[in-house]
């Protein structure tokens, strides 16, 4: 398995499409809600690819200079459960790591926040949020 860090179109079009299978396809997310004013050519995703097939990914975007957030992480049904999601995820963090970044947030859907504690993450359940598509909770990483 291999992690590419997408500059080119169709190494995004990689993390377009595992979104749109796990998020659209999967959950039911409306088009207009997986894809947003975050997603554009500039924007930076890890997307892991078995052979030619993108299968997981997640998008990076910078809140300033040393904090980040990492959004929009999704692995392909058939592949959750092999740590695809991990390596993506540790993957970004060497990326926003050379970049100067030291403090990395998710917004972690409720059922998931404990595979991010497994990975590093301290979850906040102060700062759950209810009502959209899911109930996130606020999770944070300081890399070393």
């Amino acid at each position: 398995m291999e992690m590419i860090r997408a500059k080119e179109t169709y190494q995004r079009a990689g993390a377009y499409y595992v979104r749109t299978e796990a998020m659209v396809k999967g959950f039911q997310i409306p088009l207009y809600v997986e894809f947003d004013e975050h997603d554009t050519p500039d924007t930076k995703y890890v997307v892991a690819v078995d052979g030619v097939l993108p299968v997981g990914t997640c998008r990076l975007y910078i809140l300033d200079g040393e904090t980040a957030k990492i959004e929009r992480v999704a692995v392909l049904e058939n592949y959750r459960g092999q740590g695809v999601g991990s390596r993506v995820i540790l993957e970004a963090e060497r990326w926003l790591k050379e970049m100067g970044i030291r403090k990395v947030i998710i917004t972690s859907r409720d059922a998931a926040v404990e595979f991010y504690e497994k990975i590093g993450y301290t979850a906040d359940w102060s700062k759950k949020e209810e009502g959209g598509a899911f109930t996130t909770v606020y999770t944070e990483k300081y890399l070393l």
